[in-house]
């Protein structure tokens, strides 16, 4: 068990040194603040798929309501085709009920 303690702690003493070293290099802070801009951008990036996450939810529970709908409406009966109405034929005017032109006088 101490040979356990022994290790781990040598390890943390090494991570130590390391990340010392590391913030002694020249381009270690702007590495850093890339590092803390990632992390930010992968939190904005985590709510948005959670959003997407509760939106899906959504729309799989408006499907089920929706087939559920479907299943129970009755499927509208087809019509038969109507033709459209034959048309009267226009009615004859009677030969007698005609005035013949008058002859105008010369």
């Amino acid at each position: 068990m101490a040979q356990q303690r022994d290790l781990i702690s040598r390890l943390a003493d090494r991570g130590e040194e390391v990340l010392a070293k590391f913030a002694e290099t020249p381009g270690a802070h702007r590495m850093v603040e890339l590092l803390n801009s990632t992390r930010e951008r992968l939190d904005d990036v985590q709510k948005r798929v959670i959003g997407l996450e509760t939106l899906e939810r959504r729309i799989d529970e408006l499907e089920r309501r929706l087939a559920k709908i479907e299943k129970g409406a009755t499927p509208p009966k087809k019509r038969a085709a109507r033709k459209p109405a034959a048309r009267k034929p226009a009615a004859a005017k009677p030969a007698a009920a005609e005035k013949p032109p008058t002859p105008e006088a010369p």
